[in-house]
C-alpha cells in the first residue's frame, strides 16, 4: 500500500489536497474506470467545445492529462533511482498545441489513456517501499516519489472538476 504524504511543496499541494484515497494503486484503478466511463459518454460536440477563446477543448484536456502523467512518471522514476539531477518544467501549452488532439477519435484517445494509466500503475506498483520517500527537484519544487503519484490522481481530478463546471454546464 502506498500512502499519501501529508504534504509536498508548492504547486503539488493543490493536487494532493484533492485526493481522498488512502492507497495510490487503488486510487489509480478506480479513477481509470471512472474516467473511461466519463469521457466515453461525451458527444463529439462536447469533446470539441471551448468555454472561452484560447481555452483547450476536452480532447485537448485529455491529452494534457496523459502528457502530464507521463512527465510525472518520468520524474518519479528518476527520483526512485536516486537521480539527483534537477529536472526542468515543460510547456504544457506547447505540448497540447502540438498534439493534434482535436483531430483524433475519442476511441483512440481513450485507448491511449488506458495504456498510459496501465504503465503508471505498473511503475508505482513495483517501486520498492524504501524509494517512495526519495526526493528530487522538478520544475522548481522539491518532491518525493509518493507525492508525485498522488499528484497524478489530483491533477486528473482537478481537470475533471473543471470540465464538469466550465464545459458541461454551458
Amino acid at each position: 500500500m502506498i500512502k499519501k504524504p501529508t504534504s509536498s511543496n508548492g504547486w503539488l499541494d493543490q493536487y494532493l489536497d484533492l485526493v481522498t484515497e488512502d492507497d495510490l494503486i487503488t486510487g489509480f484503478k478506480n479513477q481509470t474506470s471512472e474516467s473511461l466511463e466519463f469521457f466515453s459518454g461525451l458527444t463529439e460536440e462536447q469533446l470539441l467545445y471551448r468555454y472561452e477563446e484560447g481555452k483547450w477543448n476536452i480532447k485537448e484536456l485529455l491529452v494534457h492529462m496523459m502528457d502530464a502523467e507521463r512527465v510525472f512518471c518520468y520524474r518519479a522514476l528518476r527520483f526512485a533511482r536516486y537521480d539527483q539531477t534537477v529536472l526542468a518544467g515543460y510547456s504544457h501549452n506547447d505540448y497540447v498545441m502540438n498534439s493534434k488532439a482535436s483531430e483524433r477519435s475519442i476511441r483512440s484517445l481513450l485507448e491511449e489513456y488506458a495504456v498510459v494509466r496501465t504503465a503508471t500503475v505498473a511503475l508505482f506498483s513495483n517501486f520498492a517501499p524504501e524509494v517512495l520517500d526519495n526526493r528530487g527537484v522538478a520544475n522548481g519544487v522539491d518532491m518525493c516519489v509518493a507525492a508525485i503519484g498522488f499528484a497524478i490522481l489530483g491533477h486528473e481530478r482537478h481537470h475533471l472538476q473543471v470540465i464538469r463546471e466550465k464545459y458541461l454546464k454551458a
